[in-house]
């Protein structure tokens, strides 16, 4: 059998492998460019979520943009035609439950938010002619993931969820289409985050009980009762035993459920008021020196854990740039500057505001004892102290719990006892210079009436 060697040049073979390296350059140079043409989409000015911005749904828009969904719904609008279903700007404003819309716009609930958003928006066009009829009714999944059910009434009213639809085919465009309802859809996850937050049933809450009997030489339980605690029960102990040995701590009772076997999780619930603090803006000088300068923020842990309420009176960081060296070069003055700051009960804006408004002026037991913090009304708002060191309550309601509260003031606050104490020293020191007359002696004053009573006693510079 004969074999036959074919021989190829090199050039040949040279041209062919750089043939195939340029094809497949150019094939990822064509699919790196598409990634990123998809990625980088940019939105239509005729797309419907323009017009849902530039609509008469004015609410529906400002709480798209408090959600940051705008890159989300975006990307969806890319992918599918939508269908939105926007409540009227009434049913945001008035309709809503405030506490419930309180809930929304809190910076912890962002998710909550979020899903009450995208349940108004399904990935399907759905215009007023494709509505199923009165025999037929249609499940669509919204952006939520939770089920939308689209039904007609008798007397032809288009339903979605439990609302009617009052303006079908509001605005339609290319990419979707926007029909107006009268109220707003709520999801059920929402509702029981909502529900689960008002009610406390994240902490357990129990039926209140009466409080214990102390007895005042001992600072002790009068009967101390040998069964153990139950889930959920009062703290035995006043706050000022449960806290740190320190100097000035407050024997404050806090009233709540809790116990000695931690039936809350004190430090998951500081860490999150920590990060909302700080989220929040504004306020970091004060979360600074709760975690790093001083343990307050681990004793208010191990509190929140055995069942007692604080309200943190929380001073911005313009005021607390006011602080000079000498107020906190002190030893122990962060501390007790922090302690003052420290109400033992849970407060809200409401709270506080109802309770001057009736009262005129209210006194707070603080966590430095023996001071308390005197709250009054002023100019609709709470103040807190008087005169110079007077601070208002500028951001209510910050973070609420059920547990931790707190209120952002523009002021760092002092007790009025250490003012005056302040003034009473500087007085004592004080010490004024007397010019004191000279005397003359008792007979040369009866020689100068003398004198006087015959006129002579111009003649002695002594006697003037």
């Amino acid at each position: 059998m004969d074999y036959y060697y074919y021989y190829s040049p090199p050039r040949t073979i040279f041209f062919t492998v750089h043939i195939i390296l340029l094809t497949g350059i150019s094939l990822a140079l064509q699919q790196s460019s598409s990634n990123e043409n998809s990625n980088s989409f940019q939105v239509n000015s005729n797309s419907v979520l323009v017009a849902l911005l530039d609509s008469h749904y004015t609410e529906v828009a400002e709480l798209l943009e408090k959600a940051l969904l705008l890159q989300t719904l975006e990307q969806a609008v890319a992918r599918h035609n939508l269908t939105i279903f926007a409540p009227r700007n009434e049913a945001l404003e008035r309709d809503l439950d405030p506490h419930f819309k309180r809930f929304l716009l809190e910076p912890g609930n962002i998710k909550s938010l979020q899903d009450l958003i995208l349940f108004h928006i399904i990935p399907t066009r759905v215009s007023s002619a494709q509505w199923p009829s009165l025999s037929e009714s249609t499940v669509h999944n919204s952006l939520s993931d939770h089920p939308l059910n689209l039904t007609s009434h008798k007397s032809g009213q288009r339903i979605v969820g439990l609302a009617r639809v009052v303006q079908p085919d509001s605005v339609t465009r290319p990419d979707g289409i926007i029909h107006g309802i009268e109220r707003v859809l709520i999801p059920q996850s929402v509702e029981d985050e909502f529900n689960r937050r008002r009610n406390l049933r994240s902490i357990s809450a129990v039926k209140p009980e009466g409080a214990p009997e102390i007895d005042p030489r001992t600072n002790r339980l009068k009967k101390p009762s040998s069964l153990p605690a139950k889930p959920g029960s009062p703290p035995v102990l006043p706050i000022f035993d449960a806290m740190a040995p320190g100097p000035s701590l407050a024997p404050a009772p806090a009233p709540g459920p809790g116990g000695p076997h931690h039936h809350f999780n004190g430090e998951a619930q500081v860490k999150d008021f920590i990060a909302t603090l700080l989220q929040y803006g504004g306020y970091n000088e004060f979360a600074d020196i709760m975690v790093n300068l001083t343990s307050i923020a681990n004793e208010m842990g191990k509190l929140v854990s055995e069942g007692y309420v604080l309200t943190v009176l929380a001073p911005n960081d313009e005021a607390m740039a006011k602080l000079t060296t000498e107020q906190l070069s002190e030893p122990g003055a962060p501390e007790q500057i922090m302690y003052y700051h420290l109400v033992p009960e849970y407060q809200t804006e409401e709270s506080m505001y109802n309770a001057v408004r009736r009262f005129g002026k209210v006194n707070y037991e603080t966590l430095r004892v023996p001071h308390k913090v005197v709250a009054m009304e002023a100019d609709g708002s709470v103040r807190f102290g008087s005169g110079d060191g007077a601070a208002y309550l500028f951001d209510p309601d910050i973070y609420t719990d059920g547990r931790i509260s707190v209120q952002g003031i523009d002021g760092v606050l002092f007790p009025v006892e250490e003012e005056e104490k302040k003034k009473k020293v500087m007085e004592k020191e004080y010490v004024a210079k007397v010019v004191t007359k000279t005397r003359r002696g008792k007979l040369l004053e009866v020689a100068c009436k003398m004198l006087g009573a015959f006129g002579q006693d111009s003649r002695y510079t002594t006697c003037h």
